[in-house]
């Protein structure tokens, strides 16, 4: 809790004092130490200040002020880490001491650094979490937090998203910029490439403009060791009172010994740490010493959260969202009118704008330091990363090599998922058995078999292809290589109407949807965003490659890697082609400079790669307990009852006939091969009326009615009742589709008596009343088409909605992209069918 939670009369003892510079030093020197004791006196009559007894003299603060002090109080027991008998009355004076002294020992730290910096890796590293690591810009786009145990100290990290500056041109910079003023973080590690120096350390002197407290993290250290050239860090660290740590998060190396350092600084003991005044030359140091006089003059509340002389550069760099800021404030028409006379009396002086003189000031800072500190190798060489980039990005090569990538990446997904697929079948297959030989017949066993290992088995046996395709998706990300796929698309993809940002959301949407359209807040047109969003649902996502395994093992099994290339690539032209449209018709976007980062390559552990394919496996397999599950059990039930039809009794009758029969014309047999010639026709009628009488119950069950009901609709596309009602489920979820058909069809296995019979053959020898084959090649392709197109699951839908903050778009990519599966699967149907 903090200071200003307290109620007249009630005390509590001070462990954490938050805030910036002269706020800071201030209330430090008035008592406002950790371990003192602290009363509220009383408030003033509108509650503002309010006078607090410390050390034996009185204070006051204004309620602003006093929620920066951290406190716990015994009055208010959340607040302790002890926990108390509930009939506990009093706390003792030692226990309120005892959980102060562990809120003391409690380090929030926040992780800042430009994209590619190995920010994540080192989050991961420290604190034991999963989260993915891509080499490319925008992989963390909200912030994570984890903790870690070090020397007695409890550390909370936060990672926070990748950005190149703290300025507000985009979400995530404006995102990282809010989080350090708002959750006043303790420390901040300024997380560094070692190989990029001058271009990381401009975040630096932003920072530095904060006057927070600062550890650097010099990252990757092992690649500029690599190319020799020397870095006196340690006198660096001097000159800008910020402390250096060589770490090489990758291998864990120096991740130790940066936390250590973190605590130094925490307790203020590290002898490097100072706060520094970046020099901007006489002009602008002048209207930044007017321009901060001004704002603590007229006491503006946000100066004891943010530095008065960061929110004073940044009013000089006509910033946005500090410009909003000063619209709220009291004289802010007096105030803005000030800033607006320095402005132009600068940039009347130097003949630029106050922007550029204070980025170029930054830059000349950063020089500066660099020339004293840094040696380059003076051998120049011809570094492997352009190497690799002449045939990698070279205009004639780039797209080839993309696509034989991608072929590769799904022709292995199929051919070498196939062998563990049927190792998980043969293994469901034999469990099941198990149970039918085992369990007395009824509901309950009806249930395991059918429902829940027929549903849930049917969807697992495709795990092994997730991994494959998610081992490949990752490998691709920490390589680099995805950034250069971004960057060949850039041009193509500008002609296309669509943003060269765009190409990496659209990429991790093969991976996922949602996590996809999360991550187009890396671009920074809005327009442009929701374009991107519009169309990323045509992005095979991994939910529906069960669903493409399935049919093109069935019906295409001689052609299957090719044609699943076919359908990704499909589904990406599609994209395209309703971008081109959406953005004439619905969305008009101007174009916006593309700008992405091309980091060197790097070769990913082995560890990490796996980490993060068993990470999208943990999901994968959660689904299967928790959605899928439920599912498969509504979609058996539905399937299952009612069990009497109408003509029960009928074919009751013409089973006991046939029995009949059989045993007398056994009785009147004499040789064994009419005997076994007698049996075998026995045991095909009676299969074929378990099947007749199977397909009627199914029809009148409740599933099968409402199948009934839309098969009208649905037959023009090739499908039948159950494909339709698969068609449906699928919209909680695309894995319920495999789920939902593994229960329909189950029914067929129980009725032959097959008990190894497999969905793909249920599905291969399926027929309408009529004779017809329900699945022709024709009706499986417009499945597959109808599946990649239409209502993506419900969780994307809700991913837009909170993307684009209305309902407006979710229920638009609802409706247009159903009408679009039907339109194309009846065209792709009727004139297959037609022709072929």
């Amino acid at each position: 809790m903090v200071l200003s939670d307290l109620l007249t009369g009630e005390s509590g003892i001070i462990v954490k004092v938050k805030g910036h510079g002269a706020f800071r030093k201030r209330i430090l020197e008035m008592g406002f130490v950790k371990g003192k004791q602290i009363s509220v006196i009383k408030n003033a009559p509108l509650r503002d200040p309010v006078e607090y007894k410390i050390m034996d003299y009185k204070v006051s603060l204004r309620r602003s002020e006093a929620a920066l002090i951290e406190v716990v109080s015994s009055e208010h027991p959340n607040s302790l880490y002890i926990h108390n008998n509930p009939a506990q009355i009093t706390i003792s004076d030692d226990q309120l001491k005892l959980s102060a002294n562990i809120k003391v020992k409690e380090i929030n730290v926040a992780l800042v650094g430009n994209p590619n910096c190995g920010k994540t890796t080192l989050f991961n590293y420290a604190s034991g979490a999963k989260e993915h690591v891509g080499n490319y810009s925008g992989v963390t786009v909200d912030s994570k937090t984890a903790r870690m145990e070090l020397n007695g100290y409890t550390i909370f990290i936060s990672d926070l998203p990748g950005t190149y500056s703290i300025s507000a041109y985009s979400p995530e910079e404006l995102y990282v910029r809010d989080h350090i003023f708002t959750n006043q973080p303790d420390v901040v590690i300024n997380v560094l490439d070692a190989s990029n120096l001058e271009r990381n350390l401009y975040l630096t002197t932003q920072l530095i403009d904060m006057d927070i407290k600062v550890v650097a993290a010099l990252n990757m250290y092992d690649d500029l060791q690599k190319k020799g050239d020397l870095f006196n860090f340690d006198l660096l660290g001097k000159m800008i009172g910020i402390p250096f740590i060589p770490t090489v998060s990758s291998k864990g190396r120096g991740i130790t010994e940066l936390f250590e350092k973190v605590i130094d600084v925490y307790e203020e003991r590290d002898p490097i740490v100072r706060h520094i005044h970046i020099n901007y030359g006489t002009s602008i140091e002048s209207g930044i010493a007017k321009t901060e006089a001004l704002l603590i003059e007229n006491q503006i509340d946000d100066i004891a959260m943010i530095s008065p002389r960061f929110l004073a550069i940044k009013l000089l760099e006509n910033d946005i969202e500090s410009k909003r800021k000063l619209s709220k404030w009291k004289n802010n028409v007096q105030i803005s009118s000030s800033i607006a006379t320095q402005i132009n009396k600068i940039e009347k002086e130097l003949g630029e704008d106050t922007e550029t003189i204070i980025t170029d000031a930054k830059y000349g800072f950063i020089a500066g330091g660099l020339k004293e500190t840094y040696r380059e190798n003076p051998q120049t060489r011809v570094r492997k990363t352009e190497m690799i980039d002449a045939f990698i990005t070279h205009k004639l090569f780039g797209f080839p090599i993309f696509i034989f990538f991608m072929w590769v990446m799904f022709e292995t997904t199929f051919k070498l998922g196939s062998f563990p697929m049927d190792w998980i079948n043969h293994s469901i297959a034999i469990g099941s058995d198990w149970i039918k030989q085992t369990m007395a017949d009824g509901p309950l066993k009806d249930l395991l078999v059918d429902g829940i290992i027929g549903g849930v088995g049917g969807v697992i046996v495709f795990l092994p292809n997730i991994l494959i395709l998610f081992f490949f998706i990752s490998f691709m990300e920490d390589t680099g290589y995805m950034a250069r796929a971004a960057f060949i698309m850039d041009k193509l993809m500008h002609k296309l109407g669509l943003h060269g940002k765009s190409f990496i959301p659209l990429l991790m949407g093969f991976g996922c949807n949602v996590p996809a359209i999360m991550a187009t807040r890396t671009i920074e047109d809005r327009n442009s965003r929701l374009l991107t969003m519009l169309i990323n649902p045509f992005m095979s996502c991994s939910a529906r490659l069960p669903v493409y395994i399935l049919i093109l093992g069935a019906f295409f099994p001689e052609h299957a890697g090719t044609m699943l290339f076919l359908i990704y690539a499909l589904g990406i032209v599609m994209a395209i082609l309703i971008a081109r449209i959406l953005k004439k018709v619905i969305i008009k976007n101007n174009d916006v400079p593309f700008v992405m980062e091309l980091p060197p390559y790097r070769m990913p552990t082995l560890k990490s790669t796996l980490a993060h394919m068993w990470n999208k496996g943990q999901q994968y397999l959660q689904k299967m307990g928790g959605i899928i599950l439920i599912a498969s059990i509504i979609i058996w039930f539905l399937g299952y009852f009612p069990r009497n039809h109408d003509q029960s009794t009928h074919f009751q009758t013409l089973k006991s006939g046939l029995t009949l029969k059989y045993e007398a014309n056994l009785n009147s047999a004499h040789f064994p091969d009419s005997i076994k010639a007698l049996d075998a026709d026995f045991k095909k009628q009676l299969s074929d009326l378990n099947v007749k009488e199977e397909s009627i119950r199914q029809k009148n069950s409740f599933i099968g009615r409402i199948g009934q009901l839309i098969e009208p609709v649905l037959k023009p596309m090739g499908f039948d009742w159950k494909m339709g009602v698969s068609l449906i489920s699928g919209i909680a979820a695309k894995e319920i589709v495999i789920s939902t058909m593994s229960v329909l069809y189950q029914a067929n296995d129980q009725a032959n008596g097959d008990s190894n019979g497999s969905l793909i053959t249920q599905m291969r020898n399926d027929k309408y009343e009529n004779g017809d084959l329900v699945f022709t090649p024709w009706a499986a392709i417009s499945f597959i088409l109808f599946t990649l197109i239409y209502f993506p699951c419900l969780a994307v839908i809700a991913a837009i909605k909170k993307e684009s903050g209305t309902w407006k778009w979710p229920l638009f990519t609802i409706l247009y992209t159903t009408f679009l599966a039907c339109f194309i699967s009846f065209v792709t149907y009727q004139v297959g069918t037609l022709l072929f």
